[in-house]
């Protein structure tokens, strides 16, 4: 096993005390030497306790301000800890913490690397209006990149010290799907997907839930929309 001596595990979680020792003492015994970090989200149960006493750093938010302030969050404090790679986790156990090791072995040709279920296999079923609209945002993430996006919606992700640097100063706060595959395009950061299996929550809601909604469609075209007409980012050259 690699060295991960270096790598941050970021996981953002809201409301997920039933879940997170088990994702805890599987990314564990996955990466033995890395940092995890939970985020708590504002959460009205004993995540963040859960989250201690499983051997976790934790960062509370002082009320729930979303997935998006929850992972920039978590960028934030790897770019103030130097680390050097960084793997974002769900806190659910959706992410089968076995693919880390690929996911980190990817970025020694790409900046990002997403973890897709439809390259390797989702051990749950998906509602045909989800897929739809994966599929829908996949196309157009992958129009609009030139890249090939087949889960567009993954947060089963890993990023190198350039990437997370770019982030934590300009992830998307709402919504952060196929405008982050779009802003790291247009950043110059490479990116690419590799086969990682995902299986169903353990316990509770989800964190960030489909809303299968015209509102979603709405929200994400209009980010999208944003993230184009915003001026080009610019790297920082350190």
């Amino acid at each position: 096993m690699a060295d991960s001596s270096d790598v941050l595990v970021i996981i953002p979680a809201f409301n997920e005390e039933k879940n997170l020792r088990i994702v805890i003492e599987e990314t564990r015994a996955a990466q033995m030497h890395a940092r995890i970090l939970v985020v708590d989200d504002g959460s009205s149960d004993r995540t963040a306790e859960v989250a201690r006493s499983a051997g976790a750093t934790v960062v509370s938010l002082p009320f729930n301000l979303g997935y998006g302030v929850a992972v920039q969050t978590g960028f934030r404090f790897a770019v103030r800890g130097r680390f050097r790679r960084i793997v974002l986790l769900d806190g659910d156990g959706q992410h089968d913490p076995r693919f880390v090791g690929p996911l980190l072995e990817g970025l020694e040709d790409s900046d990002v690397v997403r973890g897709s279920r439809f390259l390797g296999a989702a051990r749950y079923r998906i509602p045909a209006t989800r897929r739809m609209g994966m599929a829908l945002f996949g196309a157009i993430a992958g129009f609009l990149t030139g890249d090939r996006v087949t889960d567009v919606t993954s947060g089963f992700q890993a990023f190198d010290e350039r990437a997370v640097r770019f982030l934590a100063e300009n992830y998307p706060s709402d919504y952060p799907d196929a405008d982050t595959v779009i802003l790291i395009k247009r950043a110059g950061l490479s990116s690419r997907e590799i086969p990682v299996e995902m299986r169903e929550r353990l316990s509770g809601t989800p964190m960030v839930s489909w809303p299968g909604s015209f509102y979603y469609v709405f929200k994400m075209c209009l980010s999208i929309l944003v993230t184009l007409l915003r001026e080009k980012p610019v790297l920082d050259p350190d």
